[in-house]
């Protein structure tokens, strides 16, 4: 396993991306508020000070960015005209709610926003007026971005966002979907979102990334997630980009006391994509489960970081993540949990499990405990292999051709992520994504 020692220009994208905030098209800006204003600015003032990441840096040491280092791209010019028929066939079924935003921007006429009176749900734009105060209570309260040039990168271009809040104790139905589509090559776009669910409360979100072209393009995503005391929160989050794109993304999490918060995070597409999920248990008794698969080949790189801190006692946390890994794709995982002094009777688990279909295929996986507390029960693992060539023979000798024995085996490593995910349509898509993208081929 090589760490590689490319090194990228340290400001060319950076600077190209800073001077396309300027040219922000006037009709996508609406009139912030002056805490907006602030956050954005402090944002700016970092991302000036901050440097593209490289190899060199301990956290990105598996992960060169060379490729986006050489690439210029720019904001959206001229909105794409899609039709309701354009995206039909990315709807998902359960979900009756549903935020649309295309290239960065909201999309009003594709949306489908719930009839509700409890539920708070739409652009950021459209609810600052009514839900301010709640609304800066969270947004960029969460993702921290002074050290984090691709969050601070995002809040500096924070024009819009998806904003859901749900009211203490009600409990809804059916998921909401908030879909981020790509429509045009070489555009930047910086999706937010918000979720505040709060006390006893219970939501299903679907946090969905997909393109309507090949070409190359930048997403840069920052989620920030509040559960109130004893709030149940499902985050399905899937990235199906372009093969060309790049895709930076950071995730934070929020737990209070005796909340409860599952994760299955889903990559497959994006020439570079990075996730960077952090869980902060603030309360007692907050229990998370974060699911995660990468399914990539050909040329790809996806690197998922983790952070679960355990900083209160009585802490459950559960994780699984998982890597199929074909063609000379490069899969990185890099899963951190901390027991913080003080969070006695903390209960965690943690597991990276990582297939290889091919001799050229590359894994780097880091489980890491970190435990300051000495009344805890914490597990870790991680494993590295092929397919088992006895597992093979069992299925041939049943009367499967080889290719067909070896697919079946890939499908089933992957399903186990894909059953947990708590929405039968997505997962009748993802099974059938996995059945097409795995080619089982040593």
């Amino acid at each position: 396993m090589s760490t590689g020692t490319a090194l990228v220009p340290e400001r060319g994208v950076l600077d190209s991306l800073l001077a396309s905030l300027a040219q922000t098209p006037g009709h996508v800006v609406p009139t912030q508020s002056q805490w907006l204003k602030t956050l954005r600015a402090q944002a700016l003032e970092r991302v000036g000070a901050l440097t593209l990441p490289t190899t060199h840096d301990e956290a990105w040491r598996f992960t060169s960015l060379a490729a986006l280092a050489r690439q210029s791209f720019h904001p959206l010019r001229t909105p794409t005209a899609l039709q309701p028929g354009d995206i039909e066939h990315l709807h998902i079924e359960e979900a009756t709610t549903r935020l649309v935003f295309v290239d960065g921007v909201h999309a009003p006429q594709l949306s489908s926003v719930s009839s509700d009176a409890s539920l708070v749900v739409g652009a950021l734009a459209s609810r600052l007026a009514t839900q301010a105060s709640s609304i800066e209570q969270h947004l960029g309260q969460h993702a921290a971005f002074h050290d984090a040039l691709f969050a601070a990168l995002n809040t500096a271009f924070l024009i819009d966002a998806a904003v859901l809040i749900v009211p203490h104790d009600t409990v809804l139905a059916t998921p909401v979907h908030v879909l981020f589509i790509s429509t045009q090559p070489d555009v930047a776009s910086h999706p937010r979102l918000l979720l505040v669910a709060g006390a006893g409360s219970k939501v299903t979100l679907i946090e969905d990334y997909v393109a309507l072209h090949p070409g190359a393009y930048f997403t840069n995503s920052v989620a920030e997630v509040a559960l109130g005391a004893n709030a149940q929160v499902a985050h399905v989050r899937i990235q199906r980009e372009s093969q060309q794109a790049f895709h930076m993304a950071s995730c934070a999490v929020s737990l209070g006391a005796a909340s409860r918060y599952h994760s299955a995070s889903i990559a497959l597409g994006g020439q570079i994509s990075r996730l960077d999920l952090k869980v902060l248990q603030t309360a007692d008794a907050a229990e998370c489960a974060l699911d995660g698969l990468a399914l990539i080949g050909g040329q790809q790189l996806a690197d998922t970081h983790t952070f679960i801190d355990h900083a209160k006692p009585h802490g459950v946390s559960r994780q699984l993540h998982k890597c199929i890994v074909g063609g000379a794709a490069h899969a990185v995982f890099n899963g951190k949990v901390m027991v913080r002094p003080g969070a006695q009777k903390t209960d965690s688990a943690q597991s990276s499990r990582n297939l290889l279909l091919t001799n050229k295929a590359l894994v780097d996986t880091q489980p890491q405990l970190e435990i300051f507390a000495d009344d805890v029960k914490c597990t870790h693992g991680a494993t590295v292999g092929q397919l088992d060539s006895e597992e093979v023979f069992y299925l041939q000798s049943r009367g499967l051709p080889e290719a067909v024995a070896r697919k079946l085996l890939t499908y089933a490593f992957g399903a186990e992520v894909i059953n947990r995910i708590p929405v039968a349509s997505l997962r009748r898509q993802l099974e059938q994504t996995v059945l097409e993208q795995t080619t089982g081929q040593p």
